[in-house]
């Protein structure tokens, strides 16, 4: 049987990584996943409770393609709440994570043969998913001095039908100003480049919040999920805000494609959007994890790294160490049983001279594996 060359995309590596910590743990070894972009703890309490209290009460079928009303009700609250903007609930589409969110963006916005800008290093999905709808992504080279985001001038001039940019960032994790977004926003506008913000990572930031585009402009797709702040990866449910004269379209997209995100995740998630006390402890677990990670990871070697300013990730340069960093993840998991993620999957430019550090799980285990780290680049 044949096969589509818009299935010829790149593996995920992290995935790859992760399938191969998962071989090591059943032959019998402890691991310290560093590698995985998802929260250690599970869903809210309440998200699950709200699940437990929903399933003898119907047959939980279809819900409308946009979502629940009273989950979009709640989510334009989240906007007045964070960022003091007023979305309308009906340009909100409820989608299965930010992963459904991206395809119904790029078919809205994107024919065939369409050139889209992305950020490298960016996250792999964007590249992979534009690939097999047969567009064309563009590569970014983002710089350490520029904390690894776009500036106006890679954008200006260029021939791109879309920009993709994330804050706060995989795998840097660090933001955008509101006078930097604000910069791409007016330059995309001025050339007639469609504008998508990621900003799945909204609610893990330290030292200053993350800027959302919609207190920017409304000319502008927003995406997020309720896998990173909400800690619900496994329940496939994310968001995206669209022009309002860009709602109809996107729902009858989401319609043909999805029918609707799954009813029981957006029960979940309605509940968690009130379980702020739990997830500010979590976010407190991520502050320390970050502490620790900052403090130590120079000590060892790993020095040149962008400090984040959100997520739960740092981005390190080793290219004094390796131009291998596949090579020298599959080393460090075997070695020191700590699995970390290669940066080609984030950069094919320069990936191979960097790693990058999760440090989204307990922070005992991070404890365990900086000294997992320091005892192997001791050694080698």
């Amino acid at each position: 049987m044949r096969n589509s060359t818009r299935g010829d995309v790149d593996a995920f590596i992290v995935m790859d990584v992760m399938q191969a910590a998962a071989r090591a743990e059943a032959a019998g070894r402890h691991i310290i996943h560093m590698e995985v972009g998802q929260p250690g703890t599970g869903a809210p309490k309440a998200a699950v409770q709200a699940v437990e209290a929903a399933m003898g009460q119907g047959a939980m079928g279809y819900t409308v393609a946009l979502g629940l009303p009273v989950l979009r009700d709640r989510i334009a609250q989240i906007y007045q709440d964070w960022y003091g903007v007023t979305v309308d609930p009906a340009r909100i589409i409820v989608t299965p994570g930010s992963s459904g969110a991206f395809i119904l963006a790029f078919s809205a916005l994107f024919d065939a043969g369409d050139r889209v800008g992305v950020g490298e290093p960016g996250y792999p999905s964007y590249r992979q998913i534009l690939k097999a709808m047969s567009l064309v992504p563009v590569g970014l080279q983002c710089s350490a001095e520029n904390r690894y985001q776009p500036v106006p001038d890679q954008i200006r001039g260029q021939d791109l039908a879309g920009l993709m940019v994330a804050s706060p960032a995989n795998p840097s994790g660090t933001m955008l100003s509101s006078g930097d977004l604000t910069g791409l926003i007016q330059v995309c506008q001025a050339q007639g480049t469609s504008f998508i913000s990621d900003e799945i990572y909204h609610g893990i930031q330290y030292n200053r919040k993350a800027v959302s585009a919609l207190e920017i402009s409304d000319d502008v797709y927003v995406i997020n999920s309720f896998s990173k702040y909400f800690s619900m990866t496994g329940w496939r449910v994310g968001w995206m805000v669209v022009p309002p004269d860009h709602v109809r379209q996107v729902e009858r997209l989401a319609q043909n494609m999805f029918i609707c995100a799954p009813h029981v995740s957006q029960l979940a998630a309605l509940a968690a959007m009130d379980a702020q006390d739990e997830l500010q402890a979590n976010l407190a677990v991520y502050a320390e994890n970050r502490r620790l990670l900052l403090d130590e990871l120079p000590k060892i070697g790993f020095d040149k790294i962008a400090p984040p300013d959100g997520a739960f990730y740092v981005y390190a340069d080793v290219s004094a160490m390796t131009d291998d960093s596949l090579g020298f993840a599959a080393e460090i998991l075997e070695q020191a049983g700590v699995a970390v993620t290669p940066g080609l999957d984030f950069d094919p430019v320069r990936g191979g001279q960097t790693l990058r550090f999760s440090y989204a799980g307990s922070t005992e285990d991070m404890r365990e594996g900086l000294s997992r780290l320091r005892a192997f680049m001791h050694a080698r």
